[in-house]
């Protein structure tokens, strides 16, 4: 964090002019962070006086998409930001998150001081980018990657020069820049320990990022001193269960003298002489006092760590790398296939085309092949082909220019190619791609540039591409309604996700899911319902199923950790209690008689239904209330306690 100087307008008048004209100031005390922003925002075709280039916020869909993109960011970040307009009430000062290109995102405060073209350029999804609003520190933050305080004059533009401005980045626990904090006001409220209150405020949404990504790793807090354990001034580095740094934040990196490179490629040993398995038996004495670590180049530390009791695995020196896509890898046989091909392919420029039902998790496998490769610090772009009007996906896909057509954005789009700038572009539903914009998307794929609606004038595009259906795509070229060419094009190499009726890890998938959406609160679910779970067809697959387990957390009461019967949503209890009462009466001796015969053939019938009762009595050739009554009876002939009259029938 730089040492602010200030200058009298005069002085940055002057030195503005001389930097202009001559490439080089004479003032003395301007900044160097300053003047090298100036000639960036020159270098731009910027001019310090008069108006600039007409610049419309993002579109209401347009920063809806953004804000989702960024949910993560935005939901650590707002208690601090409220925290910190409580800080700079009374001062005429507004508190600001933009995204890590300057778009903004999130605003608290009055915008009373401002007029009413200037509270428009401080709204979210306006973009405080150098490159279009000149010197600020929001984007000077953003050029610079360290803290910085813009005050006054010193803003390039002259029209920005009523406010003073202190902004800090904030890095993600890989160390990549996820957005920058800002706090700006007007200038004559100017207060000297600004610069530092935001700096530490953008600390606090760091080691909150760090700590929501330790959920399922090993969290280990550091600090020269055992009280600072705690502290925002602690280190935070995060391990994987097999002794892989996989996260840090920036003092954790001080700490070590270590660069944001090492960040995925280094082990415990290699950074500390303790021995790794005994780190992993203290993660299971939570509340433990700080303890004394040893760094391989010889400092003394204190260390506290925090995790949840799990299986461990005794080991000693850690041997394989942690791959995101791997930390979705539950068991079950076809998917680890999947995934294995997957990661051959993933950073050799072959299209990956992801088949299977709706719901099977498409998307979340895609993002995991983008962040288990080399483009994983590169945006990964997603669009759902099925989601959007057909008029509208071509403008999505390729951009247009300002005035292409009627609804236009006066300053255009660049389009979901140029926004993945050497990410991986998720195609979504590609089967249900129109044919006409088949054609322009074969193209594209071919000669790796776009041309926006309405212009003469193509860009060279750089990407990865996954696209996904649940489509039969080769029957929808034999049927003309795919074209052969661009299938061809992106089925690079085609993998086939299961079903989650089909899955062998249901258990496993089960446990983590719970894991997840519970936060570690060792959650479980009553055997009974469970085998029905289990059995259970799941017509919309994972995203049925991890919705069924969300509302059933949600629906415990305090202190409650099993989930039962009256947590499972309404529509769904029926059916799977007609297949628990399936399941106790699949146990019976053979039949012996025309009554057992009977029960036999709607045993079966269930059996080939999944329980669904409806269905299995449809393939009976009877009424759905016969065969209800049928198993009633049965189940009372049999002594079974019945459990038929808390069912609707």
């Amino acid at each position: 964090m730089r040492q602010h100087n200030i200058l009298t307008a005069p002085q940055i008048r002057l030195a503005r002019s001389q930097l202009i004209e001559l490439g080089a100031t004479s003032i003395d005390g301007l900044d160097v962070s300053v003047s090298r922003s100036w000639s960036r925002s020159l270098a731009a075709g910027l001019s310090p006086v008069g108006r600039i280039s007409a610049i419309d916020n993002l579109s209401a869909i347009e920063l809806q998409r953004m804000r989702s993109m960024h949910h993560d960011l935005i939901n650590h970040s707002q208690p601090i930001m409220e925290y910190l307009l409580e800080q700079v009430s009374n001062t005429q000062s507004m508190v600001i998150l933009s995204d890590h290109q300057g778009t903004l995102m999130h605003t608290m405060g009055d915008l009373d001081f401002l007029s009413k073209a200037e509270r428009v350029a401080l709204m979210c999804g306006a973009s405080w980018n150098e490159s279009q609003r000149g010197t600020n520190a929001i984007g000077t933050a953003l050029a610079e990657l360290n803290d910085v305080e813009i005050h006054g004059g010193e803003h390039f533009l002259e029209r920005n020069g009523f406010l003073t401005c202190a902004a800090a980045p904030i890095m993600s626990a890989s160390g990549s820049l996820m957005g920058i904090l800002d706090i700006s006001g007007d200038h004559r409220s100017r207060h000297p320990h600004t610069l530092g209150l935001v700096s530490t405020a953008a600390r606090m949404i760091e080691n909150s990022l760090v700590q929501a990504t330790s959920r399922d790793n090993l969290l280990l807090m550091l600090h020269s001193r055992p009280e600072g354990i705690g502290s925002i001034a602690q280190g935070l580095l995060v391990f994987s269960h097999d002794g892989w740094l996989v996260g840090a934040n920036r003092r954790g990196l001080e700490l070590l003298h270590l660069s944001v490179s090492l960040i995925g490629s280094v082990t415990w040993d290699r950074l500390f002489q303790s021995d790794w398995s005994d780190i992993l038996e203290r993660e299971s004495r939570p509340g433990e006092r700080p303890f004394g670590v040893r760094t391989n180049d010889h400092q003394e530390l204190y260390a506290r760590v925090r995790g949840r009791p799990k299986t461990r695995i005794q080991i000693s020196q850690p041997t394989t790398s942690l791959n995101p896509i791997r930390q979705l890898d539950t068991g079950d046989s076809k998917w680890r296939t999947a995934a294995d091909k997957a990661l051959k392919v993933c950073d050799k420029d072959i299209p990956i085309l992801v088949m299977g039902e709706s719901g099977v998790g498409k998307e979340v496998f895609a993002k995991a092949i983008h962040e288990s490769s080399t483009r994983r610090d590169k945006p990964f772009v997603a669009l759902n082909c099925a989601a959007i009007p057909e008029h509208l996906i071509e403008s999505e896909l390729f951009g247009y220019v300002p005035g292409a057509f009627t609804g236009a954005s006066k300053s255009g789009s660049e389009g979901r190619f140029r926004e993945v700038r050497g990410g991986t572009l998720f195609l979504d539903e590609i089967g249900d791609m129109p044919l006409s914009l088949q054609t322009r998307l074969l193209r594209v794929l071919q000669e790796k540039r776009v041309t926006p609606v309405g212009s003469g004038e193509s860009h060279e595009v750089d990407f990865s591409l996954i696209c996904a259906t649940h489509h039969q795509l080769k029957q929808a070229v034999d049927h003309g309604k795919f074209r052969a060419d661009l299938f061809y094009r992106i089925n690079g190499l085609s993998l086939q996700l299961p079903a989650l009726r089909d899955r062998e890890d249901f258990k496993a998938l089960t446990h983590r899911l719970l894991t997840e959406i519970s936060g570690g609160e060792g959650i479980d679910i009553d055997p009974e319902l469970f085998k029905a779970m289990a059995t259970y067809q799941w017509p919309g697959n994972l995203r049925q199923f991890s919705h069924v387990l969300k509302t059933a957390v949600a629906l415990l009461d305090p202190h409650q950790t099993r989930i039962t019967w009256s947590h499972v949503p309404d529509d769904l209890v029926e059916e799977l209690r007609d297949l628990a009462l399936y399941q106790q009466d699949a146990t019976q001796p053979p039949p012996q008689n025309l009554n057992d015969l009977s029960m036999q053939a709607i045993q079966h019938a269930l059996e080939n239904c999944r329980g669904n009762v409806s269905a299995a009595a449809k393939q009976l050739g009877i009424s759905r209330q016969t065969l209800y009554r049928r198993l009633k009876t049965k189940l009372a002939d049999s002594g079974t306690v019945t459990r038929v009259a808390h069912t609707r029938v």
